[in-house]
């Protein structure tokens, strides 16, 4: 095998290319993988780099004969909003025959499109196929992100975005109407915001709960997304505890879910309260939902496999548009 060139994909070009409905079928088919422990991941490693500061490193295969590599991403306040933490690194690519690098893409623009794939993967296999109302606690990137991702898996008709800056909601709330068309206003409220919806997402960011279990309806599936570690929560107790929790990957919730490990230390729940991962959820391996009128909770933390597949169907992309047009050449 000859050595191949290093394809670099930017933010552009994977924002070009990266559609929400090939990511959601790719990292559908790594998450059934991951549970079925064909894939091979190690738990993110974090390294300090003073207040507010991180770098994290998460490597990971996606089967001993398949592409191979890892995410560095750097997590510092953001310097728009500084709220808020940035994501920027790179997830780098490796191929399986002889370990030649192939590829490198911007692991911001990926994690935000493949973040928002795998809730609308969650949502897909637990929210009620009736359900048409989506709450977005949260007015960032994600939130826009999972608006997107999720009109994909079910008939929404209304959507309500929360968020702690008004301006900004409305900001957010008017350009996404204008470019899905859907009725999406802004409630202030917490309550009335969770009162109103079939499908809830946090995507906030916040340190403490936004978000209290009394205010969910029966039947509401909720995704619980902006924390990514030990630490911030977005969810109190209550919601934990009332929920049917749905991991993307248990032993990653039972050492880094910060919503899970605060309900745990409270004595609100054990481990067991974690009773599936979404993998075995979409293989048949345990049943999601078993009522319409069940709360059920999916705690994303977001994981390496998840990037690779999605960084690898944009190089399998790459490739076949190569040799699309060498075949054309040639013809």
């Amino acid at each position: 095998m000859s050595i191949p060139d290093i394809a670099f994909f930017d933010r552009t070009y994977v924002r070009r290319h990266l559609g929400h409905s090939a990511c959601i079928g790719a990292v559908r088919s790594a998450m059934r993988a991951l549970s079925a422990g064909r894939t091979r991941q190690l738990l993110r490693t974090m390294l300090s780099l003073g207040e507010r500061r991180t770098f994290a490193l998460m490597p990971g295969a996606l089967a001993e004969d398949d592409f191979f590599g890892a995410k560095l991403i750097s997590v510092f306040p953001n310097r728009d909003d500084p709220g808020r933490r940035a994501h920027r690194g790179l997830v780098v690519l490796f191929e399986p025959e002889e370990g030649h690098p192939v590829c490198i893409a911007d692991a911001e623009e990926v994690t935000l499109i493949r973040t928002a794939a795998a809730t609308a993967v969650a949502t897909d296999a637990l929210a009620r196929a009736d359900a048409t109302r989506l709450t977005i606690f949260g007015t960032g990137a994600q939130a826009a992100e999972h608006v997107r991702a999720l009109a994909l898996v079910r008939s929404i008709e209304r959507v309500v975005l929360w968020g702690r800056d008004e301006t900004k909601a409305q900001k957010l709330a008017a350009s996404l109407a204008a470019e899905t068309g859907l009725d999406i206003t802004v409630e202030l409220d917490g309550e009335r915001a969770a009162a109103q919806a079939d499908i809830i997402c946090t995507v906030s960011g916040a340190a403490q709960p936004i978000l209290h279990g009394r205010w969910v309806r029966p039947g509401t599936h909720i995704n619980l997304v902006g924390s990514s570690g030990p630490g911030p929560v977005e969810v109190d107790d209550d919601l934990v505890a009332v929920g049917r929790f749905v991991a993307d990957s248990r032993a990653s919730v039972l050492a880094q879910g910060a919503e899970f490990l605060v309900a745990k230390a409270a004595g609100r729940v054990d481990d067991s309260h974690v009773v599936a991962e979404i993998g075995e959820v979409l293989s048949g391996a345990v049943v999601g939902r078993q009522s319409a009128q069940e709360i059920t909770v999916y705690k994303s933390l977001g994981h390496a496999v998840q990037d690779l597949a999605a960084v690898a169907l944009l190089y399998r992309q790459r490739l076949q548009q190569s040799e699309t047009q060498t075949g054309g050449a040639s013809s």
